[in-house]
């Protein structure tokens, strides 16, 4: 990675949005793991798992996205960017209405990835 990389605020912020969204996996993983009552898990451990996924891979699609020539695959790879952090805010609004303490935590989140959907369309306009 260049260092040009590490002084983007959305490299940044991706980055903040990474370490956050584990935090909270692992916090509500904690009371989701267990079975309920009738011997069935908890489906909503499954979107614990996949914001931890949809935000380890918005840092790399910024790198692509920033290393890549042409335009027309910079524009790919910041769609995709689009998409997962779509998708991390969707899975955030499922998790809310978990039963685990650890969705007191999402609004945080959501308030991150709203100050990164920001950053998104500035350093869209600049790619």
């Amino acid at each position: 990675m260049s260092s040009h990389l590490s002084h983007l605020p959305i490299y940044q912020k991706a980055m903040e949005i990474i370490i956050l969204s584990r935090s909270i996996s692992t916090y509500l993983n904690q009371d989701l793991a267990f079975l309920q009552s009738d011997g069935t898990e908890d489906s909503n451990i499954y979107f614990s798992g996949d914001i931890v996924q949809q935000s380890t891979s918005l840092a790399p699609e910024i790198e692509k996205a920033e290393l890549e020539k042409f335009s027309d695959k910079k524009y790919k790879h910041i769609a995709t960017v689009r998409r997962l952090t779509n998708l991390l805010y969707k899975n955030c609004s499922r998790l809310e209405k978990s039963n685990s303490n650890g969705k007191d935590y999402l609004p945080i989140l959501r308030s991150e990835l709203k100050k990164f959907r920001k950053l998104q369309h500035t350093w869209s306009l600049t790619l």
